[in-house]
């Protein structure tokens, strides 16, 4: 979306006067400003407060003749833009959008974020790749097999096709979209914002602030058809193995009795892809329907039955609120508690002003985002820090994190008064953030409903008629939902990869200790590119597309630089990878999914962190922004094929 669309000359006034009576206050004062330059609007009474937790903070806690004059100032300043006045401030400085990206938060951005959001923002514009000769393509029958068309897939494919690179997308399912292709479970949807879980190349003006699974489903599949994918995709295809051949320099791909032969490969097979299925007795002799929410079948009908979910995590928090209505009987097994968040818009539609706002008036689509981008991506990161001299460390973390455990334990017994047994039995007694942070969706009013009982006792075994506990107690079912996560531990499942000298991947990883540079590049399997791979997962929430993007970024300018100076194989070095390692097991042993007070799919049974990043995503996306070829042994093109 353009920062300067190309306005009606001159915007309808009624029309605009009503949109700005429900704009993001913080965003329209710095939308003002590039308009009109004049500093009053980045100063009080014109500057937002901070926000509290996750909420939007559309007002910017303005007082009211402060937002009365904003609005008037922002009508009239827009009126001129579209009646042909220039900005004022059409891409500020450094320290000017520095000051800027503070002011509107009501708080302190760190100045990394200036570089990063100049170029996310288009003030100055990441370029486009730049395409490869296609000669030197054609002379080494240069191409790149991708695995996977979920959302980093599509990503690559983009990327690939924009710099005029051969590929092909081995898709096993039937259509793109990945996790949003195969989990139709009822109430599926993102718990990142619209506006920030998109693609930055391709906006879209979504319907409900916090969109549900088939409007998602919907956008990759519009993506993938605006940028030309699908003539790329193989649909049906369930790659088994791919296989690295040292002296040609390329890639053998199988699935079975097909093959494909390519110079490089990008694993885009996503985190959440293996539903975890616990081993419980009986599962196969319950009589009725059994199923993870992953595999949710289209025929089955809840209506009038006794349902048993095992698990709260983040899809448990989804369905529950979303059948609770339509069983007889709800119960729903806990073996943890999760801290859940409020928020006002998380089935609030976007309204047609809003809508109007993005498409119509300058700066607005950018400024917003980036609201939404630090309050879910990096804001309570320096929070998540260990702080040994913290005198309760069996709590929290340090003093930010307990103002944040004070906050939602508030909130918690707020939505459950008058019900001390279920306060007890939902507040968590690990530090916020420890796990996953999920946002309140009627979550505590699901549970509230008399028809619904949420037991924490372990669940140990099925009959044919209900689901039993440790104590012995049986809760009758007629279906039971298993909510019980995915297999993230192991990356790359059902396929084997064989690198240098034989090399298995999976056997070199061991049972659940995956390692990548980057989450990217693992040595002695050269031309491997990992999409989501290890210590990538954003474990304290936000947009996984961001990371994906950047991945996608890193990936393809290596394969461009192998294409233009003749590399044939790029293999990480041992030593860029141990020390890769060494950052990020430190970096963890200081942050939150270290503390012993929870289990968590993020360590393994070591306890090492495997599947999370300790940084900030400023901090990944610089470290991808440009490739540093001193971290591979890059092996020339043989003369046979130079």
């Amino acid at each position: 979306m353009s920062l300067l669309p190309t306005p009606q000359r001159p915007l309808d006034e009624r029309r605009l006067r009503a949109a700005v009576e429900v704009a993001n206050l913080p965003t329209l004062a710095m939308v003002t400003y590039h308009l009109t330059g004049d500093d009053r609007w980045l100063r009080d009474p014109f500057r937002p407060t901070k926000g509290a937790a996750l909420e939007p903070h559309d007002t910017g806690g303005f007082a009211a003749s402060a937002a009365a004059e904003l609005k008037a100032g922002a009508v009239e300043a827009i009126t001129a833009w579209s009646r042909g006045a220039e900005p004022a401030v059409p891409a500020p400085a450094p320290e000017l959008l520095q000051r800027m990206l503070s002011t509107t938060m009501g708080e302190s951005v760190p100045t990394e974020y200036e570089h990063l959001m100049r170029e996310e923002m288009g003030f100055d514009p990441e370029p486009p790749p730049r395409p490869v000769p296609a000669a030197e393509v054609a002379d080494r029958d240069f191409s790149v097999v991708v695995i996977g068309a979920g959302i980093s897939g599509l990503i690559a494919a983009v990327r690939l096709k924009a710099a005029g690179v051969p590929f092909v997308v081995l898709e096993r399912g039937d259509e793109v979209g990945g996790v949003w292709r195969t989990n139709t479970y009822p109430g599926a949807g993102v718990d990142t914002p619209s506006y920030l879980y998109s693609f930055s190349f391709y906006p879209r003006n979504w319907s409900t602030h916090f969109s549900k699974r088939d409007e998602v489903a919907a956008y990759t599949a519009e993506m993938a058809d605006h940028f030309g994918l699908r003539e790329h995709i193989e649909f049906g295809v369930d790659v088994e193995a791919a296989t690295w051949d040292d002296d040609a320099q390329r890639w053998s791909v199988s699935a079975g009795d097909r093959r494909w032969s390519a110079a490089a490969v990008i694993s885009a097979v996503g985190l959440f892809n293996t539903p975890k299925i616990p081993d419980l007795p009986g599962l196969d002799t319950f009589d009725g329907p059994v199923f993870h929410t992953a595999q949710w079948p289209d025929d089955v009908d809840l209506a009038g039955r006794r349902v048993a979910v095992v698990g709260t995590g983040a899809s448990a928090m989804q369905v529950v609120p979303a059948v609770a209505d339509r069983t007889s009987r709800l119960t729903v097994f806990q073996r943890s508690p999760q801290w859940v968040a409020p928020n006002a818009e998380y089935f609030a539609p976007v309204d047609d002003d809003v809508h109007w706002l993005m498409a119509h008036v300058p700066y607005y689509h950018a400024w917003y985002r980036f609201r939404l981008a630090w309050v879910f991506n990096d804001r309570v990161h320096a929070s998540l820090q260990i702080d040994d001299s913290w005198e309760h460390p069996d709590r929290s973390l340090n003093a930010v994190n307990d103002g944040h455990r004070r906050y939602f334990t508030r909130y918690l017994e707020q939505q459950l008064a008058g019900r001390p047994d279920l306060v007890e039995k939902c507040l968590p007694d690990y530090p916020p953030f420890g796990k996953r942070m999920l946002l309140d969706n009627g979550w505590f009013a699901a549970l509230r409903r008399d028809d619904v009982e949420l037991v924490t006792d372990t669940v140990t075994r099925l009959t044919e008629t209900g689901v039993v506990t440790a104590g012995g107690e049986e809760r009758a079912a007629d279906v039971v939902v298993l909510s019980t996560g995915f297999d993230a531990q192991h990356y790359l499942p059902g396929i084997r990869v064989t690198g240098r000298d034989g090399q298995d991947l999976h056997e070199w990883w061991g049972a659940d200790d995956a390692a990548a540079h980057l989450g990217i590049t693992v040595p002695g399997f050269p031309n491997l590119f990992l999409m989501y791979g290890p210590n990538t997962n954003a474990g304290a929430g936000g947009s996984f597309i961001f990371v994906a993007e950047s991945q996608g970024r890193y990936i393809v300018d290596l394969v461009t630089s192998m294409i233009r100076d003749g590399i044939g194989a790029l293999d990480c070095r041992p030593e860029a990878l141990e020390g890769w390692v060494s950052e990020v097991d430190q970096a963890h042993d200081r942050m939150v999914w270290s503390h012993p007070g929870m289990s968590t799919y993020y360590r393994n049974a070591r306890g090492r962190v495997v599947t999370n990043s300790p940084y900030r995503v400023v901090d990944y996306w610089a470290m991808t922004r440009e490739p540093d070829l001193a971290d591979f042994d890059a092996a020339p093109v043989p003369a046979r094929a130079a």
